[in-house]
């Protein structure tokens, strides 16, 4: 992936253009990082063209044109700041200040860009870029950092919308704990489904914004949790209705409210980043991270043998090796698992004396004799390391295949649910003490595969699981001890049926986490690949051709967009937009630009082909207006537009494996873009016509559509003003940034 325009603390700065923004700022999400995306590029662009020597008038056009593009796109989305603040008071000061210094940022670099009419901007009383560089970088960095401040502020309503939905789920639930007939727990129940699939939707959404990989895997499991348990806590709940004096069926129902209440919790902890009573999350250190972290140091050593003490080291082996006793201790390792780890482990001790002798030697002595030694002892420590990992990667995935494939046909369940309508409380006895010894055996698989995983989201997936066998166990058998007590209850044989595929379903996830696991460590995923912008310089020509003629097709799509005397119109706003997208995929063929891999340019080709499709919507809205003669043609050329869109964006989005395959893909992107840009360099044209002739007419236009109206006010909906505040968050702002054009400006 390219490098991002912000960090995880706020935005990144650029050695080039000295920009940087508020460190107390962090963003975790990517809708926040996207939508900065472009304001970044545009004040880059400005900032860059201050050392540039040639001062043609085209350049002093585009920076004028670049300056009052920004300073445009920044009143309307201060605009929508402000709307946000004034429909959410508790942000309404801070949002307030934000927007304030955002119009105050946007106006002075609109002045300072004021340069086209300027014959010698330097010798000008006038200030301008040209003389005041510490100026524009100083008004740059006040509206990064105040744009961020909005943007933040209002990621803080879709929290709030989040708590609030939770909030209205725990006070339902609280209601149906408590009721004693199934008509009420009907009534009561429907409303909390439609609760729930909206806590769903809001969850969800917020599931794929972040960008943290380990908080997304922990809100994916609280996601599966509540899922399963909602089918669970109707029946559940039914059960306990039907048989309101039977122990086993209280702790069943209590045991799911409990669940979910716990999965709700975390939810929160995630999308507030807060823990209860200000708790620090202690994440469980796997065997893999340990071996990682300490290979890491070791190497290091290399490079500098001062970096650390050797008690350092030491201690992270010892760390590393009291996990090893997890396999060593565990009664389902092998005999000879056993003993390899055991070995291996003497040997990791045995290796690192010998390093740690090397290197204290070199410490003190730096001669090439020595150094060859150091190089020599690294190599055979971090050998052994390996080969330790190796040997518990081994332990724990056959120890699971074996497992998995032994509980594949699911005896135990299905010999519960018989003997429980049979009202055999003795054979349920019997078989609920195999479930426990089996959820023993899965349990301890899950905690060994957690050491072996090879990454985070692994790692919590795995402790999902395990968390997951421990609670459905004990639930299926107080399930099961309700049936064997009222066989012929068709809702306790229900309920039952409903833990008894939560477990079984369990299990088919195992099957798919340990292909992971092991795609993992054989190196086939897991850390995302990132490709060189190009294969082979051969190939780099014909690229660079393409990229030429996209080059050329951008000038002339600026040249017909510049006739335009509405340059606020949507279609000239698409196609200037496309056009910066075109050019910087351009940019890309020559290795230079934002899009830094191919996963990049694969990504603004998509983003290039969704805003094809909203030209083609604008152009679909124009011919509401145009004669009738007029509108056949015009509508031809919008399906056309439609049409390449879709096929650049199934291209952008298919797999590519290997360096033959990514050429392919990036040369059928680019000639897809390139085709795109052909057709866009007829239509501007074609519809300027339109309207020109439309105007000197008898004045036929008809009555502006409703893609013309204020877009603060699109989607709101008057039945239902608690999804108003959607209108006025991320997506809105993102709307007005990204008017400023995506990416690198030309």
């Amino acid at each position: 992936m390219a490098t991002s325009p912000c960090s995880s603390s706020g935005v990144s700065s650029s050695s080039s253009s000295g920009l940087g923004a508020d460190a107390g700022l962090e963003i975790r999400t990517r809708s926040v990082e996207q939508t900065l995306v472009p304001l970044v590029s545009q004040i880059t662009t400005l900032i860059n063209h201050k050392d540039k020597p040639k001062r043609s008038d085209k350049t002093l056009q585009a920076i004028q044109r670049v300056g009052q593009a920004v300073n445009l796109a920044v009143g309307r989305f201060v605009t929508v700041g402000e709307a946000i603040a004034n429909e959410n008071h508790e942000l309404k000061e801070e949002m307030s200040v934000a927007c304030i210094e955002a119009r105050r940022a946007g106006e002075t670099i609109a002045q300072l860009t004021d340069v086209a009419s300027l014959d010698h901007p330097e010798s000008d009383s006038h200030i301008t870029i040209f003389t005041d560089k510490t100026g524009v970088v100083k008004a740059a960095r006040l509206l990064l950092s105040s744009v961020t401040k909005v943007l933040v502020l209002a990621d803080r309503i879709v929290i709030k919308q989040i708590i609030t939905s939770r909030n209205k789920v725990l006070a339902t639930m609280e209601q149906l704990e408590k009721v004693s007939s199934f008509q009420e727990f009907v009534q009561i129940f429907s409303q909390f489904g439609n609760e729930m699939v909206e806590f769903a939707h809001l969850t969800g959404d917020r599931q794929n914004d972040l960008k943290d990989e380990k908080k997304k895997a922990r809100m994916a499991a609280s996601r599966a949790v509540l899922e399963k348990c909602t089918m669970m806590l109707l029946t559940a709940s039914k059960t306990c209705l039907r048989h309101p004096d039977c122990e086993s069926a209280r702790i069943n129902k209590d045991g799911v409210f409990h669940r979910m209440r716990l999965a709700l919790e975390q939810v929160i902890e995630i999308v507030t980043d807060s823990r209860p009573n200000g708790e620090s999350e202690m994440a469980p250190i796997s065997i893999y991270s340990g071996i990682k972290e300490f290979k890491n140091k070791v190497e290091g050593l290399r490079e500098n043998l001062y970096f650390l003490s050797k008690e350092n080291l030491s201690t992270m082996l010892e760390v590393i090796l009291e996990h090893t006793e997890d396999f060593t201790d565990s009664a389902y390792t092998s005999h000879e698992h056993r003993e390899h780890i055991l070995e291996l482990s003497k040997q990791a001790k045995m290796e690192l004396e010998q390093l740690v002798s090397v290197w204290m030697q070199a410490q003190n002595q730096k001669t090439k004799d020595l150094m060859e030694d150091l190089e020599v002892a690294i190599l055979k420590t971090c050998q052994c390391m390996n080969e330790l990992k190796r040997e518990v990667h081994s332990a724990a995935t056959s120890l699971a295949a074996d497992l998995l494939k032994y509980h594949t046909d699911h005896m135990v369940l299905k010999a519960l649910k018989i003997t429980g309508v049979e009202g055999n409380l003795e054979a349920v006895a019997e078989y609920t003490c195999k479930l426990s010894e089996q959820k023993e055996q899965l349990v301890e698989m899950c905690r060994l595969l957690r050491h072996v995983s090879g990454t985070e989201p692994l790692e919590i997936t795995c402790i999902h699981a395990e968390d997951t066998f421990q609670v459905t166990g004990p639930q299926i058998i107080s399930a099961a001890e309700t049936l064997a007590l009222h066989p012929s209850s068709k809702i306790a044989k229900e309920n039952l049926e409903v833990f008894c595929e939560a477990w079984e379903s369990q299990l088919s996830d195992m099957s798919l986490l340990l292909r992971e696991i092991n795609d993992v460590f054989e190196g086939k995923r897991g850390e995302k690949r990132v490709y060189l912008s190009l294969p082979r310089p051969g190939e780099q020509a014909k690229i660079a051709k393409l990229g030429l003629e996209l080059h050329l097709l951008t000038s002339d799509v600026d040249s017909e967009t510049e006739k335009w005397e509405d340059q606020e119109n949507e279609i000239v706003q698409h196609g200037q937009g496309m056009s910066s997208m075109a050019y910087s995929m351009y940019l890309f063929t020559r290795g230079e630009g934002l899009l830094k891999t191919t996963q990049d340019l694969f990504h603004q080709a998509e983003i290039f082909a969704t805003e094809g499709t909203k030209l083609a919507s604008a152009l679909h809205a124009l011919s509401d207006q145009v004669r009738d003669d007029d509108k056949p043609l015009l509508l031809l050329e919008a399906e056309k537009l439609i049409s390449m869109c879709k096929q650049l964006q199934a291209t952008a989005k298919a797999s590519a494996q290997g360096k033959s395959a990514t050429f392919t893909k990036v040369d059928a992107c680019i000639l897809k873009t390139r085709n795109v840009m052909t057709l866009l360099c007829q239509l501007l044209p074609l519809c300027c016509k339109l309207l020109r002739k439309n105007k000197a007419g008898n004045g036929c236009l008809k009555p502006a559509p409703p893609w013309k109206e204020d877009r603060i006010r699109t989607g709101t909906n008057a039945r239902t003003p608690e999804r108003r505040v959607e209108t006025f968050g991320i997506k809105s702002l993102e709307n007005h940034v990204t008017n400023m054009t995506f990416l690198e400006s030309k």
